[in-house]
């Protein structure tokens, strides 16, 4: 029954997946009028709509989630993603597809992947076939290879998912399936889906990674075709309150050392630090065929609940640099969150690092530098110390569309505390409130959403999410707002915490907290932040 548990699990968070003749119908029969609708809309007729993040990617309309194929070449960065081109809950899925020239600006392309004979297009990843292995390019002309996930509708209880792929030759503009997919099937497998695929210099060849129900499986092969198997790792290691989804493998240098180590990321559906989905991390080493974790504990990505299935891009100029997009949404509530007419955002891009300190390893995350360029209208706020509260008096009219950055002194110094707690609420006339803040005592970050709007959706959405922190160092809170999300950044990334929320009225006021005594703030920045759309600013509800 182990097996059989992994199973629903997968399906229940995947929105139900429920697999409907309806659904199949729709599927078929939309593919030309999906791809026209989306091509027809334009920029003046959408983005203005109620709770619709100005910075953040988004669908233009209709249903999103996981990120996939992330890939970079020739100056434009590819982001796919799960699409659901007919609805905004989840349905039959597709790759939609977006490029960006600096991963704030994007441009909206068709749809690059529909489901076929063989099922839907799950999760899954690209990479730029340089030698053409393959041998779906050339030299000259090397193709960008895409390996996703097959999920069959012949409701088949074993071997339903398989991993094809397909390639383009047009920088992502046209693709075409491999003719003889799929190209790795598993018959025995309840759950055997989202491949990332990278090249692995010291062996010569492809490396994929992929899920299978409790843990993750590795591959290798020398054209992304024929596929060998080499390890698995996970079954007894990690959290595992849900299926594994969505794993990433790649190595990243240490800071400030010679030394680089390899970091796997794998997204469970259920049992997140606060409830539902999470994407969790493990460090360690790998040799082509193994990877050997350095310890076996449980570490979060980001504590909040609003970030899952996020994966890395490939390819990148760079190749220290690590850059991470997640989809912002939970599967508990994922469906019915209240924005019309589309569903989900992706988070801000973020930079990974890696860092040692007293012999541990953590994976921190940084937003990217390209988010500077949207900045405008800065104001600051001046050292002074906080007794009660402080009312900040913006002059900013979008204070849900703004960058904030908060800078405490020796908040975290335990043998000089004069406060209990750091709280900064952003809050309305209506009474609703959103906070963001520090327990000094009992070395807890949290946001606490369970009054910020509209709640009542789900019952899993009103909660207060934690996250443990404790640091001898001042505090400082990077906070991004926009319109329907918080992504908070403690310490220059060493815990990060994401939430959405959705409040009636635009916030109209930020205030900052001491409660049990006096606190020191060293200064606070606030700009806002340019919408990526280039249009006026929002209208008023």
């Amino acid at each position: 029954m182990r097996y059989l548990n992994f199973g629903i699990k997968g399906y229940l968070h995947r929105a139900g997946l429920m697999i409907f003749t309806s659904y199949i119908i729709l599927s078929i029969a939309g593919c030309t009028r999906s791809s026209e609708k989306q091509s027809s809309l334009g920029a003046d007729e959408t983005h203005k709509e109620k709770f619709r993040p100005q910075y953040h990617f988004t669908p233009k309309e209709m249903w999103m989630n996981d990120p996939n194929g992330m890939v970079y070449f020739e100056g434009e960065y590819h982001l796919f993603y799960q699409h659901y081109p007919d609805s905004v809950v989840w349905g039959p899925m597709h790759w939609g597809h977006a490029v960006s020239k600096d991963l704030v600006h994007w441009e909206h392309l068709p749809i690059a992947l529909y489901p076929d004979s063989l099922g839907y297009i799950f999760s899954g990843s690209a990479v730029i076939d340089w030698n053409n292995t393959s041998g779906f390019g050339s030299k000259d002309n090397p193709p960008m290879v895409a390996i996703f996930t097959h999920r069959h509708l012949n409701g088949k209880p074993r071997g339903f998912e398989s991993q094809s792929v397909a390639f383009s030759v047009d920088k992502g503009r046209s693709w075409t399936k491999y003719k003889n997919n799929p190209v790795l099937v598993d018959e025995n497998s309840l759950g055997f889906r989202d491949p990332k695929v990278f090249w692995h210099t010291n062996t010569q060849k492809w490396i994929m990674i992929l899920s299978a129900e409790d843990k993750v499986r590795l591959f290798s092969s020398a054209n992304l075709i024929d596929w060998n198997p080499e390890s698995s790792f996970g079954e007894n290691i990690g959290a595992h309150g849900g299926v594994w989804e969505c794993p990433d493998l790649f190595e990243l240098p240490v800071e400030g050392t010679q030394e680089s180590k390899w970091v796997m990321l794998v997204s469970i559906g259920n049992g997140g630090p606060n409830g539902g989905s999470a994407t969790q991390y493990f460090i360690g080493d790998f040799d082509g065929t193994h990877f050997t974790p350095v310890n076996e504990d449980i570490n979060w990505l980001d504590y909040g609940k609003d970030n899952y299935a996020g994966v890395t891009w490939s390819d990148l100029p760079d190749n220290s640099r690590r850059v991470f997009l997640g989809w912002m949404s939970n599967w508990q509530y994922a469906n019915v969150v209240p924005t019309h007419p589309w569903r989900s955002a992706m988070t801000i891009p973020r930079d990974l690092y890696l860092k040692c300190t007293e012999d541990t390893y953590r994976l921190v995350s940084s937003p990217v530098p390209e988010l500077i360029d949207l900045r405008n209208n800065v104001e600051v706020v001046s050292s002074q110390v906080i007794s009660t509260n402080l009312d900040l008096n913006l002059k900013n009219n979008q204070l849900c569309q703004s960058e904030y950055i908060f800078e405490f002194e020796n908040a975290t110094d335990n043998e000089t505390l004069k406060a209990d707690s750091i709280i900064v609420e952003w809050s309305n006339v209506e009474g609703e409130r959103l906070e963001v803040g520090y327990l000094l005592k009992k070395n807890v970050v949290f946001i606490n959403r369970t009054v910020s709007g509209l709640t009542d959706f789900s019952n899993e959405f009103p909660v207060k999410q934690t996250a443990p922190y404790s640091s001898d160092r001042s505090l400082k809170l990077h906070v991004f707002m926009d319109w329907s999300s918080t992504e908070v950044f403690v310490n220059d990334g060493e815990v990060v915490m994401t939430s959405l929320f959705f409040p009636d009225k635009p916030y109209e006021d930020v205030r900052i907290y001491s409660k049990g005594g006096e606190i020191t703030l060293k200064e606070a920045k606030i700009w806002e932040l340019n919408s990526v759309w280039n249009e006026d600013k929002r209208l008023a509800d």
